[in-house]
Formats: C-alpha cells, structure tokens, sequence
C-alpha cells in the first residue's frame, strides 16, 4: 500500500516513522496546489493538513481509496466527490482539547495581566530606575467572580469552561447551531452574552452558521474592557471591524486563528494602534506535544481500522 503524507511540517519535529510500519510511505514537508497531482499519484491513501483534495483532485485519481484528515476540520476535502469515487475519508477529534483549553488560559493572561508590557519594562531596566519596589501603572483584576460566556460548547468549548469555573468565573454560553443543550451551563442568545461577559472565548467550527458572527454591529455590544478571544476558526470574525474597534473601544483581542494563514504582510491588524490590546498566535493552540503524538497515533488508527473493514468486506 502506497501512503503520501502532504504536508509534514504542520506535524512540526512529530516522530512519524510509525507510519513506516503501515505500507510504502513518501513525506513532502509541504505540497503546493500545482505539486499536488504530482505528490500523490501512484498513492492509495492520502494524510492531509491543509493540503486541499477537491473534485478534480479526485477525479484524476482513481487510485485513491482513503483520504485521512490530521485535523478535526474537514473543509479542505470534497466529501460528495469522494463519496461518488468510493473514497473513505477519516479526521480525528478530540486530540487537542487539552491543548487549545490550555492555549486560551495562555492568551487570556497576556492580556488581563499586561505581560508583554511588564516584561518590556524589565528588560528595558525602567525597573532598575524606580522608586518603588513596584510598578503597577497598567492594573489587573482577577479572575474570580467574572461573567465568561462561551461561543461554541464542544468538547472544547466545556473544558474551557471547568477550567475556569475552578478560577471562580460564571459561565454562560450561545450554541452556534441552536442544538447544543447543557444542563450545567447556562444557554443565552448572542446578544446577552456579548453584552453581560468580561470574557468571551469562541471555541466554534466555521460555517454558514458562524462566518462573520462577530461583526462591527456585535463588537459595538461589548462591555467596557471586555476580552474576546478566538480559538475556533479565522472567519467568525469580522477583522477588519474587530482592528477599528480596538482603536476606538476599551476591548482586549486575543486570536490564534485568521481568515487567511499565513498571515499576510499587510493584514488589517498591524495598523492596530493600540497593540497592547492585541495578542496574535500563528495557529499553535491544538498543538502541544501531546496533542500531536494523539493526532498521529488517531491517524494510523484510522488507517488500520480502515484496513479492517477491507478484510471484512
């Protein structure tokens, strides 16, 4: 069996030689969209990142069998094409909770504690010059007893939420597609959440339901020195609206997801005037150590499994 893996580096300094035991495998660090006929004929099973398998792609190769997604999102894949080809198409969920419930803590602590500004000020020994053993002239308060309403309460979405009920926080949340129902959190529309929280997280998939969810008429619902955070998927923002904002409101900006990524050089938010609000990520939240080696280990499951199936059959 033939295996390409298209787009290794996303995997980062992962250990991938597992993949050596499940058939005939080639590695491309990256594969570009006029590489990808290329890299993946002669192959029956695809791994992807980003790399994107639409309708042609798939025509071209009736070889394939089995794409294998190394992400939850599956929107770089054409699942009807696949489908009409007899091609099974696997992701992974679940892998990365931890991960990205432990980046959104990360965030949000840069921002309420104003750490970029402190460790400036150290470094630049303005320390050394005072006159007081402290310095405190950008305030933070605590955690506790904040209203922090969640956007999308999956399985992410609700560790997020233990995580900081344990930091005494009350928590809200505004189902995106209308159906998620949790007894042990309270439901409330959009519009209450934006209004009523001092910290909001969106830990949301993209979709018709999300795209653009927050605009310039949500942003202008925000309270006084709100923090909004995205963690789910560039798109439910509005950024050029949430950069006009952060200029003219007293909001906080945490987002390690963009529209479009790579980031571009002339991207809205570096004209941001007020940088202090605003903390950028390039896409690493799912992706501590663990996460990937769970990611991995999913992947050649899927595989195996999918193997299975064809001894049964």
């Amino acid at each position: 069996m033939n295996i390409v893996l298209l787009d290794a580096l996303t995997l980062g300094d992962s250990d991938l030689s597992i993949f050596k035991t499940l058939g005939n495998v080639t590695f491309y660090e990256t594969t570009r969209p006029t590489q990808c006929l290329k890299n993946i004929a002669d192959n029956e099973v695809i791994i992807t990142n980003k790399v994107v398998i639409d309708e042609a792609i798939i025509k071209q190769n009736p070889q394939l069998k089995l794409i294998c997604i190394a992400a939850t999102g599956t929107n770089n894949v054409d699942f009807n094409a696949a489908k009409k080809a007899g091609i099974t198409v696997k992701n992974v969920s679940g892998y990365s909770t931890e991960s990205v419930a432990q980046s959104t803590f990360s965030m949000l602590f840069q921002l309420l504690h104003q750490q970029r500004y402190y460790d400036q000020y150290t470094r630049e020994k303005k320390w050394c010059e005072s006159p007081n053993f402290t310095h405190i002239s950008r305030p933070f308060t605590e955690l506790k007893g904040k209203r922090w309403g969640i956007i999308g309460l999956g399985g992410i979405g609700k560790r997020v939420a233990s995580l900081a009920t344990a930091f005494g926080c009350d928590i809200c949340y505004f189902s995106t597609s209308g159906k998620n129902n949790q007894a042990d959190y309270q439901q409330v529309d959009l519009s209450t959440l934006l209004t009523e929280c001092d910290i909001i997280t969106i830990h949301a998939p993209l979709n018709k339901q999300t795209e653009n969810l927050i605009d310039a008429v949500a942003l202008q619902q925000l309270k006084s020195g709100a923090i909004m955070l995205n963690l789910g998927r560039g798109g439910i923002i509005d950024e050029y609206a949430m950069a006009k904002a952060l200029d003219e409101q007293d909001i906080y900006h945490g987002s390690d997801v963009l529209a479009i990524e790579p980031m571009v050089k002339d991207h809205v938010y570096f004209s941001v005037q007020q940088q202090q609000r605003l903390v950028l990520t390039p896409h690493t939240a799912w992706a501590s150590r663990e996460a990937r080696a769970t990611l991995i280990d999913n992947i050649v499951q899927n595989i195996e499994n999918w193997k299975a199936s064809l001894l049964i059959e």
